[in-house]
């Protein structure tokens, strides 16, 4: 056959070789980056073209965290390749392979729970992040006196009654304090 580096006749016994269903010059058999003989070695082959391994793992985009080549399957997000083992949370370390994430201010990836929790507005009361519970996207926030409250905190100061549901609803502030009507009355 003819060689389908050269185009030249492979006449000769041990003078030609096969390769990726092709036939070569054993000289013409090269890697197509830096011109060592494969023959007889392992080889990549890309498109029909032939490298030698250290020249295929150069052509590898390499993991925007570890720096190291992806050999399997690359990961693709914020505009940057990973392992998907690399691909974690800043926070809980977890793997987010397939699970959904967000990206802070400085490009810092984060699962959604822990972005909440760094990033979520806290209670005035109890101190913990207004954040969507488990399985749900969205939360209810209010927002009194420029403070913020879970609706369960969201509380009359004096006498304790939630402001957000039944009889008492509403906020009577009085003097920077969160009031229901009846004690806005009597402090009055």
């Amino acid at each position: 056959g003819r060689c389908a580096r050269c185009g030249e006749n492979v006449v000769g016994e041990g003078t030609g070789c096969t390769a990726m269903d092709q036939v070569f010059h054993v000289e013409c058999f090269t890697c197509m980056m830096c011109n060592n003989k494969l023959r007889g070695q392992p080889f990549y082959a890309v498109e029909k073209k032939a490298y030698c391994e250290p020249c295929y793992i150069n052509t590898l985009e390499q993991c925007s965290v570890c720096a190291k080549p992806i050999m399997e399957r690359i990961l693709r997000a914020t505009g940057k390749a990973y392992h998907p083992h690399c691909f974690t949370c800043v926070m809980c370390h977890r793997s987010l392979d397939g699970i959904p994430f967000t990206v802070d201010a400085g490009g810092n990836i984060h699962c959604i729970e822990d972005f909440h929790k760094k990033f979520a507005p806290r209670c005035s009361v109890c101190k913990e992040p207004i954040m969507p519970a488990p399985g749900q996207e969205e939360t209810v926030r209010i927002v009194a006196l420029d403070r913020d409250f879970h609706v369960h905190c969201y509380r009359c100061e004096d006498c304790g009654g939630l402001l957000s549901e039944g009889d008492n609803q509403g906020c009577y502030p009085l003097d920077g304090h969160i009031l229901c009507k009846t004690c806005n009355s009597a402090r009055i």
